[in-house]
Order: C-alpha cells, then sequence, then structure tokens
C-alpha cells in the first residue's frame, strides 16, 4: 500500500519554535514526509544529548563553529569540530547533541516527528519527550 503523497502547494510554511538554547525554524509542513529545519543556538549553549527510537537525521552546520557529540556503536561518546557545510547523519539510537562555541545556523533534515527523544542530559531540566505529548503540544516550551 502506497501512502498518500501531500499535493504540490505554491504557499510558503513556516513555523518558529522557540527553544531554551535558542529556536527552530521549521519550513516543512506536519503532513510532509520529512521534516526540514533551521536551528539557531546561541553563543555558549548546547542541545539535550538524546537519542531517537524513531527519528533519524541529517545536520550541516551553515554558519558558526560548534561541537557535534555522537555516540559510536559502542555508545562511546565523541566530541567532534563540526565542518561548515558537510553532513553528519544521524541515526535513530544514536546518542547526540550539538554544541555552540559561537553563535551557529545548521540545517537538520529528518524524517517526521514521530516516537520518542529520550533526554538524558538537559541543561533546562526538560524531561524525555514522547508522541504524545507533541501531539497535545505539551512539549515543556512555549511555540509560537
Amino acid at each position: 500500500m502506497y501512502k498518500k503523497i501531500r499535493k504540490a502547494s505554491l504557499v510558503p510554511y513556516q513555523k518558529k519554535v522557540d527553544k531554551p538554547w535558542g529556536y527552530e525554524i521549521i519550513y516543512t509542513s506536519d503532513c510532509d514526509p520529512i521534516t526540514g529545519k533551521l536551528l539557531h543556538v546561541k553563543a555558549g549553549k548546547r542541545l539535550s544529548l538524546q537519542y531517537h527510537d524513531t527519528k533519524e537525521e541529517a545536520l550541516c552546520l551553515i554558519k558558526g563553529k560548534a561541537i557535534i557529540t555522537l555516540s559510536d556503536s559502542k555508545k562511546k561518546l565523541h566530541e567532534i569540530p563540526m565542518e561548515l557545510l558537510k553532513g553528519y547523519f544521524v541515526s535513530k539510537y544514536q546518542i547526540h547533541r550539538i554544541t555552540a562555541i559561537t553563535a551557529i545556523d545548521f540545517i537538520e533534515s529528518s524524517t517526521p516527528e514521530k516516537g520518542n527523544t529520550f533526554r538524558l542530559e538537559d541543561d533546562s531540566n526538560r524531561k524525555t519527550e514522547t508522541e504524545a505529548m507533541r501531539k497535545k503540544k505539551d512539549r515543556g516550551w512555549k511555540e509560537k
């Protein structure tokens, strides 16, 4: 059985979501088969140390200096300086985090926001985010 494909649209889409570390601009709608985001992280801030049970993502730093933390197959964490305009793939269950050395902008292309985001560490004390929380818009921060 084939998934229903959304009809082409001539109307642009954008949703800005404020985060404790900056903001993200989501430029794909919830019914699209992929999720596209531009994330802005303030200097010295970092995203949660986290992993996903469903979502996979590709990340590309487009401005600033950052470190990406990634786990290997044995769950050992590696801190890697991100290179501008190069892609980093994060598979499901792979632990990851982005830390902004300077203010940064990066692009995330991913499978849809489904499943759970397991937060192992979070500077704002946010807990694991479930798919049910996302549907209720109860994500632990304000959306615009």
